[in-house]
């Protein structure tokens, strides 16, 4: 089964609720997304957002820009049907954040738990491609995964769990850590699991001919 059937198969067979990853509302995330600057004419893109609640909590903000990217047409067309009318006010991309896709460049790239999943050095390489070239230089990437005491493995898959430096360092130097965070995300079965959440600054000026930073 591939990444795209795999996703669909998790979202056409389980509500909402009963994912590991569901939360009520996107607190954490909201509040690290306000603190990059968020208002009305910035441009969000929500990577692997699912059946995620951050675009319900951004279009009542009133935020124009928001673009939500997932892998399963399942999970999208959940969302839009939920959203209603609002749906309209929101680019939905369909495809693997490692594959062929494009839109126009944001302000605020916003990962909730997909980079963990890509334990292929070539699907990260592909995955941070696309995050250089869609995030505007002093743009923000808020980019949680499993912490190093996380959980090893998530609906049925390996994950590659990072502390805050360790994400870092996969990011490379055209990528700034300006805050970082631990949070124990409560699952609807009741187990906690350790997430980190690190926000950075795309400042590739920062970088010397010699390829270190500044």
């Amino acid at each position: 089964m591939d990444r795209r059937q795999h996703w669909d198969a998790v979202y056409t067979t389980k509500a909402e609720e009963q994912v590991s990853w569901f939360e009520p509302a996107p607190e954490f995330s909201l509040r690290l997304i306000e603190e990059a600057g968020l208002s009305s004419e910035s441009r969000v893109i929500d990577i692997g957002g699912g059946e995620s609640r951050l675009v319900d909590a951004l279009v009542a903000r009133g935020v124009r820009g928001v673009t939500v990217l997932d892998v399963s047409q399942a999970a999208i067309d959940r969302v839009r049907a939920r959203l209603g009318a609002a749906a309209a006010r929101v680019t939905w991309i369909v495809a693997d954040v490692t594959g062929p896709w494009t839109v126009a460049p944001v302000d605020v790239w916003h990962d909730r738990a997909v980079f963990h999943f890509l334990t292929d050095p070539e699907e990260r390489s592909r995955y941070l491609e696309h995050l250089t070239r869609t995030l505007k230089v002093g743009g923000t990437a808020i980019i949680a995964t499993f912490a190093l005491d996380g959980p090893e493995r998530c609906s049925g898959l390996p994950v590659a769990r990072y502390s805050p430096e360790g994400l870092a360092d996969e990011l490379g130097p055209a990528f700034t850590r300006v805050h970082s965070e631990v949070h124990a995300h409560r699952t609807p079965s009741g187990a906690l699991q350790a997430f980190q959440y690190s926000r950075f600054l795309h400042c590739p000026s920062t970088i010397s001919r010699t390829g270190a930073a500044s």
